[in-house]
């Protein structure tokens, strides 16, 4: 017995030795060799930059009431708000791994034996009826020891799963504000285009009138009268297809909003809604902590590395204890007799697979291949988030040139229609003068405005890909 209770001791002692290893390697950052500033970074940047909260950094309160409402009401986000549910549970599932599971099975049967057979001819004979009874209780533990600390590795795996659809969720909320601020920028630009094409409508009422006159009066041709038409008909062109755009507009924005669509209540101009552009851009090692896309992807290589060291730990033993203890009897009424009815039952096993179609080892390879992947493609998400922030820098640093020289294009342009007009009235210019300079002038207003809509994007833009947004908050 004492031999007996010793080999019980050194297996316990081998297992408890055993359960201190590890087949799964520990996770390691991926080296990432990032540049020191982005391509079109001008300004002077350090490490510890902090990015406004979204509340802050949009200035328009009727554009911030617009993004709350589709923070809180979008549909997306509600669907991943259910996947991080889903991953809490699974979560909370794997830390529950360790522990063993305990079964209690109750249960009775009745068997008419053969009169021929051994057993029958006895079971009549001692129990005196045609047929035995059987009455059963038992509670079952059953504990596989964790040799290879996969309880400990599907922790991780579920945990990094849950951080990086967390990540994922702030990234869509994120997105979602960039969609809203743009589709509201995008919409006060359309009521600006419209405002610009009414103005010329009445601007080429004016000029047809006025060259009306002198072709009434002999001093115009009907080919003035005729080219003064067609540019008005230009302006009024814009009018409806101005308006069509500005319907579309407000029911997507209605539906990233959560509603159905409606008219969107807006600021009066671009300039109304013009954000801060007061925040510097980091250096591009920052985006790592603060881009929910990057963390996201970052998580995916951990949960990847955790399902690698599992698919390694399925080709090693598993040693299962499975100790039990319950009641029997072959009559009713002393089933529940102590202590003559006790059973009791313990049983250990080692299982180790030696040939199962080399499917563990394709696992195992196929896990080792989605690390990889999964590496790759949070290289990718790092090579696109300083992309994107470099993007942005030129298109906020260019926006800012092609407004200058706009402003000043107009500037001549408005003169230059005056000019004509003034010339024209005095004889000094043909009629084709006018309608050219009205013509200029409209396309030039039209491009302004698209260009303070790339400005106002641009900015929008870099602020998202510099990390800000709702995780700031």
């Amino acid at each position: 017995m004492r031999k007996l209770n010793n080999y019980i001791a050194l297996g316990f002692g081998i297992v408890f030795l055993l359960a201190s290893c590890s087949v799964g390697k520990k996770y390691k950052r991926t080296e990432l060799s990032m540049p020191d500033k982005y391509k079109e970074d001008t300004v002077r940047v350090t490490a510890d930059t902090v990015l406004l909260p979204w509340k802050t950094f949009f200035k328009d309160p009727t554009l911030v009431a617009l993004i709350d409402k589709a923070l809180q009401k979008n549909n997306d986000v509600a669907v991943a708000m259910l996947n991080m549910q889903q991953l809490d549970l699974t979560y909370r599932q794997a830390k529950q791994q360790w522990l063993p599971s305990l079964d209690f099975k109750a249960g009775a049967s009745r068997t008419w034996l053969s009169k021929n057979s051994l057993n029958g001819s006895l079971s009549e004979q001692f129990i005196g009826t045609p047929y035995m009874d059987d009455y059963s209780a038992t509670l079952g533990l059953s504990w596989e020891v964790d040799i290879w600390r996969k309880s400990k590795m599907q922790r991780e795996g579920a945990l990094a799963n849950y951080f990086a659809q967390k990540e994922n969720l702030t990234a869509l909320r994120t997105r979602i504000i960039v969609q809203v601020a743009q589709a509201y920028y995008n919409l006060i630009a359309l009521d600006e285009q419209l405002k610009v094409a009414e103005r010329n409508v009445e601007l080429g009422d004016s000029t047809v009138t006025m060259i009306r006159l002198q072709y009434n009066s002999g001093q115009a041709s009907s080919l003035g009268v005729d080219q003064a038409e067609a540019q008005k008909k230009t302006a009024e062109l814009l009018v409806p297809l101005a308006k069509q755009n500005i319907a579309v507009q407000e029911n997507a924005l209605s539906i990233l909003c959560g509603g159905y669509p409606d008219s969107i209540e807006r600021a009066g101009s671009l300039a109304d809604a013009l954000p801060d552009d007061v925040f510097a851009a980091g250096v591009p090692a920052a985006l790592l902590s603060r881009r929910p896309d990057v963390k996201a992807a970052e998580y995916a290589v951990i949960a990847a590395n955790a399902n690698t060291g599992l698919a390694r730990a399925a080709m090693y033993p598993t040693i299962s204890l499975t100790p039990s203890i319950g009641t029997n009897s072959f009559k009713f009424n002393t089933w529940w007799d102590m202590p003559g009815s006790v059973v009791k039952a313990v049983s250990a096993s080692v299982t180790q697979p030696i040939f199962n179609r080399r499917q563990l080892r394709t696992n195992h390879q196929v896990a080792q291949l989605e690390q990889e992947k999964a590496v790759t493609q949070f290289r990718q998400s790092v090579l696109t988030a300083v992309g994107e922030v470099s993007d942005a820098l030129a298109k906020s640093k260019y926006a800012d040139e092609r407004l200058e020289l706009v402003t000043q294009k107009t500037r001549s342009l408005t003169q230059a229609t005056k000019d004509a007009t003034l010339l024209y009235k005095s004889g000094m210019a043909v009629y084709l003068d006018v309608i050219t300079a009205q013509n200029s002038a409209l396309q030039n207003e039209l491009e302004a405005i698209t260009i303070k809509l790339d400005k106002l994007n641009a900015l929008t833009d870099l602020y998202r890909a510099l990390g800000g947004g709702v995780e700031t908050e």
